[in-house]
């Protein structure tokens, strides 16, 4: 595989990373933003990436049902690992803490991630499903 292109080489980076979440950050050392940038939109159209929020970015897969890009992992864990490279503390929500200790039986779905900072306002998200973000003191 020839890396001459900056979109090959953000390409080659994506494939070999472990991560499944991605900022414009992590290839600045390749280019300027500005060309990054043109470069995720191309692989968005090469349905190898999907953007899940502003400036995040998740490897894709082609669904086997639909044939569309879909994330190759699941949107909680998805958002736990955005929040993460954005600095932000997740810690449990308030309804996962109380099932866990058995307060409630009703089952959390995952959606729901509890975060320390106050300050923090993201959709993290893809297809209209989107991740709620709560306040946990």
């Amino acid at each position: 595989m020839k890396l001459n292109s900056l979109q090959s080489r953000i390409r080659y980076r994506i494939k070999r990373s472990k991560d499944a979440v991605f900022i414009p950050g992590d290839f600045q050392d390749l280019s300027d933003r500005d060309q990054v940038g043109r470069a995720l939109r191309r692989l968005i159209v090469e349905q190898k990436l999907i953007k899940i929020g502003y400036g995040l970015y998740a490897k894709a897969k082609i669904s086997s049902v639909s044939g569309n890009a879909v994330p190759v992992k699941s949107l909680p864990s998805l958002g736990k690992e955005a929040l993460n490279k954005l600095g932000v503390t997740v810690v449990p929500s308030a309804a996962t803490s109380s099932y866990s200790i058995g307060k409630s039986t009703q089952v959390p779905t995952g959606r729901v991630l509890g975060v320390r900072d106050t300050r923090i306002s993201r959709r993290i998200g893809y297809g209209g499903k989107y991740i709620v973000l709560e306040n946990v003191s």
